[in-house]
């Protein structure tokens, strides 16, 4: 299994560069009511240690104060750097869309084990090791890691997003249409409460 995932993830990789932007059956992954009028997207890439944390920082209070009050419709779309970012996301999109944002706290929570594991086989046992921790079984994650199809489509929508967006770093966010970078929740917050008020 980990030598077919690896043979893929070469592969899929490669199509970084060569594949064209298309229309893509990827789900966004979304918390907070549909309809608010805060739209707040976040690109982001499971290796980024950035990202990491804003999750465990800014995140949190936004989700308590904006996002589960119904003020903030959150959009969280994953940007590949790497073979390693990918396969992660394909582990949190494997739990789906219910579980999504769960396994995604543990993948940023638990970054510095499995990032940095070593070789990819290693870094495929430690993120194995968050899937199952996350709720899946061994067959889910076969299935959801050979899946050379979604990959690729991740792959290709990654790149429509992010030619579309301009996204050039991580973690990168677009507040109604607008884009920012990085900041302290004092600063999102400031923002959010302007674009409620408008």
């Amino acid at each position: 299994m980990l030598r077919t995932l690896l043979s893929a993830a070469a592969a899929v990789m490669m199509t970084l560069t060569m594949a064209s932007a298309q229309e893509s059956e990827i789900p966004d992954m979304i918390q907070g009511d549909a309809d608010a009028k805060v739209e707040i997207i976040e690109y982001a890439s499971y290796t980024c240690p950035h990202c990491a944390s804003f999750h465990a920082g800014p995140y949190k209070d936004l989700k308590k104060d904006y996002i589960e009050t119904g003020k903030v419709k959150f959009i969280y779309r994953e940007v590949y750097f790497d073979r390693f970012g990918l396969w992660a996301s394909m582990i949190a999109r494997c739990a789906g869309p219910d579980r999504f944002f769960g396994m995604t706290d543990l993948l940023y929570k638990e970054q510095s084990l499995w990032s940095r594991a070593g070789d990819p086989a290693a870094i495929v046992v430690e993120l194995r090791k968050i899937g199952l921790k996350g709720g899946l079984d061994n067959d889910a994650l076969d299935a959801c890691l050979e899946d050379a199809d979604n990959a690729q489509a991740l792959v290709a929508w990654y790149q429509e997003n992010a030619e579309r967006d301009n996204i050039r770093s991580t973690p990168s966010f677009l507040i109604n249409g607008e884009p920012y970078s990085n900041m302290n929740y004092a600063d999102f917050s400031a923002i959010i409460d302007e674009k409620l008020a408008e």
